[in-house]
């Protein structure tokens, strides 16, 4: 039986984004493997669709004594099968998949860059580190594929051909059936939190880490609850700067922010959500940001790559220079205030995300696969 393999950081890469590819490949009769750790408890999603899973524990951090382990578990893995196709995740995953693949007579490898790690404006560390180990990593990889306009100048300066071996995706695809208008759930968003139907809400979907720069946005909270007593913010996800965004709440007395946690009913706090804002500090090309545009809600997002090839500024949504604190209070102040200006983006950006559903990127993903197996 024809065998391929999905490679990431943690199984939940693989739970959130990339279940239908994988069941793409079952509806061909290819027999579906999958690497990563069991950090964040999603293995069981995948085992329920028939993904054989090998748990392999990579760290971040590419020259820890976790990674020396964790080539040696993708050598006995590969000496044990052989894979018509890789295709990997994550850099420090990807780059030790590629790397034990190259040295067993694995079939073709395929690497998604969701973001490299050097972009404009990135460390001088990540430049440093990352990008050789990608101009290094270019020998083992038969085709690249990106998901905005300045990866692919990235790309090309690392060697790649574009529509050769380098291929611009619309993202994972978001699936637009999801994001029927549910105005009962809306209701119950709001009687959960206690809050009225007047209330505007404002919804951060997104994990809690550093690069996603939460803290700028409840900085700046306050002056824009001043002006705007009716709008609640709701942060949704969990990461490791948890406490420090609770207690930075705290201590500062910011008010109309609900910490929700971890949620599975994402596509029904969207489609309660009046704005929906992503203020990253750097990002690939955001899935919360496609779904907000499939549920018809404007966005409020920084200028970085991946996010403004999403939203074009004054037409489905505002975006916001990264430290513009002035920018984020006046664009939240003006759609706050505005209802026909929000439907008005809501309605062109549903029109935007078209091509980024889910159906055309399972098309686009089957023609490159194609190409390779």
């Amino acid at each position: 039986m024809k065998k391929v393999l999905f490679a990431a950081s943690v199984y939940s890469h693989f739970a959130s984004f990339h279940k239908p590819f994988m069941k793409m490949f079952q509806q061909k009769g290819y027999e579906v493997h999958a690497v990563g750790s069991n950090s964040r408890n999603r293995k069981d999603e995948l085992l329920d669709i028939g993904v054989i899973c090998h748990d392999v524990d990579f760290d971040r951090m590419p020259f820890s004594k976790k990674n020396m382990r964790a080539v040696k578990k993708l050598n006995e893995l590969f000496s044990h099968h052989y894979f018509n196709l890789i295709h990997v995740h994550t850099p420090t995953a990807a780059f030790l998949t590629r790397y034990a693949a190259s040295k067993h007579n694995q079939g073709k490898i395929l690497y998604t860059a969701h973001g490299f790690h050097f972009f404009n404006g990135a460390s001088r560390k990540n430049w440093l580190l990352f990008y050789p180990a990608e101009k290094l990593a270019k020998r083992w990889t038969d085709g690249l594929l990106v998901m905005n306009e300045e990866d692919i100048s990235l790309g090309k300066r690392l060697g790649f051909k574009e529509n050769h071996n380098m291929f611009h995706v619309h993202g994972v695809g978001v699936n637009l059936k999801e994001f029927h208008d549910k105005q009962g759930e809306l209701i119950d968003i709001k009687n959960e939190l206690g809050l009225i139907s007047e209330n505007v809400i404002i919804s951060c979907i997104a994990e809690l880490s550093p690069r996603k720069n939460q803290l700028f946005l409840l900085k700046n909270w306050n002056t824009i609850v001043d002006q705007c007593p009716n709008a609640h913010l709701l942060i949704i996800g969990y990461g490791d700067d948890m406490e420090k965004i609770k207690a930075f709440i705290e201590e500062n007395w910011i008010m109309n922010v609900h910490l929700l946690g971890y949620r599975k009913d994402i596509p029904s706090i969207i489609t309660a959500s009046d704005i929906v804002t992503l203020v990253s500090k750097h990002e690939g090309l955001p899935r919360c940001l496609m779904e907000a545009m499939a549920a018809a809600k404007p966005i409020i997002t920084t200028n970085v790559r991946g996010s403004r090839d999403l939203v074009d500024n004054g037409n489905c949504g505002l975006v916001v220079d990264l430290g513009d604190n002035e920018g984020l209070i006046q664009s939240f102040v003006r759609l706050i205030e505005d209802k026909q200006l929000r439907i008005n983006f809501g309605r062109l950006g549903h029109q935007r995300i078209q091509d980024y559903s889910l159906g055309n990127v399972l098309n686009e993903m089957e023609e490159i696969y194609s190409r390779y197996v």
